[in-house]
């Protein structure tokens, strides 16, 4: 059987699933022993302990210089080195791997795709240990957004990207009629997909799976090669990606080259390996600084960003007041808000909202906030649950500077860990500002640091937060309204300025929430992204169609 007849079925439920749009994973979420083995958790402990302050060999990437410099959000340095391969050639290897990957036939590089996909699925547990104490996510969200539902990301895109190519024909006859009494013309033709070239992987610091994924089955499928460039402290999960999908290559008689990593301590490599006239796609997961430069520095490149945005929500009359709150604490919470989807900016108007026909004033909504946050964070075991540990001292530092932004309206506390004594874990701060304070939120505050913001009135509510998200971007939004006609104006300027929109959630889904096969993950157009995870346009610019004709 071929991995493409053993997969199959895997492939037409999410050639069906990316148009229907609802909910579906062939990967389950929660980290069972029945459905992963029996003692896989165990195992996976202990082969991370196995890997700290060691070599972490990859076959096929042989040098004499590892690098790697690591150190877990929980306390402790990983001490892992990885192997260091010149730029040059990688590019090389790369190259001569791609020229073999683009003549397999579509199906064969879908089944081996999908079978690296399921072999990555087998070792979640593995990746959540590489990804909980390289990003500081807490274990749950470390296996499930760092496995399964990255894996369901990297399925979505490969689902994409088969359809568009299935759907392109490999021979056709074009029969042209030239009148009653002459020939038609009848030319064969032969319809090539030429893949782009290198694509160029630029993984971040708090997702590197679920943030690559997509990427990397994308470019796979459509005949690329990959060259991942793994954060310098977020290195382990990617490694374990790329260990994984060159072994599959090499079972199945394709050169593992085909996917690598570049490990460098010379900024000046890696730059130029953006500039490689070879690396014909760049996607990238990061700072608007160093997207931007990514834009700006790779014209011979497709470059697909995602980028800093800033997330806001509106609270305007609604009835729900209790039920937003909890919500909202747990969406203000998670992983410290260290999440390109969290909420920063609230709106709120000076006078108050309306709630159940009583005047809610500013200072009680805001009260109500902050005490639904601090009651989700009141036990410490559930706290560091939901919290994660901070990733980098800059955002230590920005929660502790929150009180030169405004007035503090919760203090944030720092939280122990009953298990990792040194993780650095801070509850949010929230802060009130006013609306004419916009040099103060019309910037990203990334991690724990929230916004109350004082709007004149609920119209001038609606002119801040499009404003700010015409300047700045933002992947998702919020409001909370009982107001139907208010609603419909908040509804045309989310679609006028194209960003994702949640109305009024008070259940267990967060706007901070995005999941493959229902969400398009950002929409591709505003500041913050220039492209959504995943759909046809992520697909398209990763590969070519050449035409061969010939008269018959």
């Amino acid at each position: 059987m071929s991995l493409f007849e053993k997969h199959n079925e895997t492939l037409t439920r999410a050639l069906e699933e990316i148009k229907n749009r609802g909910y579906w994973s062939p990967y389950f979420e929660i980290p069972s022993s029945k459905v992963y083995g029996e003692g896989k958790k165990e195992e996976s402990i202990n082969s991370f302990k196995g890997q700290l302050n060691n070599r972490y060999e990859i076959k096929g990437l042989d040098t004499d210089k590892y690098l790697g410099a690591e150190t877990s959000p929980y306390g402790f340095d990983l001490g892992i080195t990885y192997p260091s391969i010149p730029a040059d050639t990688l590019v090389e290897n790369s190259k001569k791997a791609m020229n073999q990957w683009k003549k397999i036939s579509l199906d064969e590089r879908a089944g081996i795709c999908l079978e690296i996909l399921d072999r990555i699925n087998k070792r979640s547990f593995e990746i959540a240990n590489a990804v909980m104490h390289t990003t500081g996510q807490p274990y749950m969200m470390a296996f499930q957004a760092g496995g399964p539902h990255a894996q369901d990301r990297g399925l979505e895109a490969l689902a994409y990207a088969y359809k568009q190519l299935a759907d392109i024909p490999t021979e056709s006859v074009f029969t042209k009629p030239t009148g009653r009494d002459n020939p038609p013309i009848v030319v064969n033709k032969k319809l090539r997909v030429a893949p782009r070239g290198i694509s160029l992987i630029i993984t971040c610091s708090t997702f590197p799976t679920w943030n690559s994924y997509s990427a990397l089955f994308a470019s796979l499928v459509t005949g690329n090669s990959i060259i991942y460039k793994p954060h310098r402290n977020g290195i382990l999960p990617i490694a374990l990606t790329v260990e994984i999908a060159r072994e599959v290559l090499e079972e199945n008689g394709v050169c593992p080259d085909l996917v690598s990593m570049i490990i460098s301590d010379d900024r000046t490599e890696t730059q130029n390996l953006v500039k490689n006239k070879a690396v014909k796609i760049i996607d990238f997961t990061g700072s608007t600084s160093f997207g931007d430069w990514l834009e700006d520095n790779a014209p011979q490149a497709n470059v697909y960003t995602e980028k800093a945005g800033v997330n806001c929500l509106i609270v305007d009359n609604y009835d729900n007041l209790k039920g937003m709150t909890r919500n909202m604490s747990m969406a203000l919470s998670l992983y410290s808000s260290q999440m390109c989807t969290a909420p920063q900016n609230i709106f709120i108007p000076k006078d108050g909202v309306v709630s159940n026909g009583e005047k809610v004033s500013f200072d009680e909504v805001a009260s109500m906030i902050a005490g639904s946050v601090e009651k989700l964070l009141s036990v410490d075991e559930r706290a560091t649950e939901i919290l994660g540990a901070i990733q980098n001292s800059e955002i230590c530092q920005r929660v502790e500077e929150a009180g030169n932004i405004g007035e503090v309206i919760l203090e944030s506390k720092e939280i122990k860990h009953p298990m990792f004594e040194n993780a650095t874990i801070k509850t949010p701060v929230i802060v009130k500002i006013s609306a004419e304070d916009k040099d103060k939120y019309h910037n990203e505050h990334f991690g724990p640091v929230i916004l109350l913001i004082e709007t004149e009135s609920r119209e001038d509510t609606l002119a801040v937060w499009q404003e700010t998200i015409e300047l700045h971007g933002a992947i998702t939004a919020g409001v909370y309204t009982s107001d139907e006609e208010y609603l419909k104006k908040v509804e045309d300027i989310a679609i006028d300025e194209k960003v994702n929109l949640s109305v009024n959630l008070t259940g267990h889904v967060l706007m901070n929430h995005s999941a493959a096969f229902t969400d398009f993950h950002a929409t591709g157009d505003n500041k913050a992204a220039n492209c959504a995870l995943s759909n046809d346009n992520f697909v398209s610019g990763r590969y070519s169609v050449v035409t061969i004709k010939r008269d018959a």
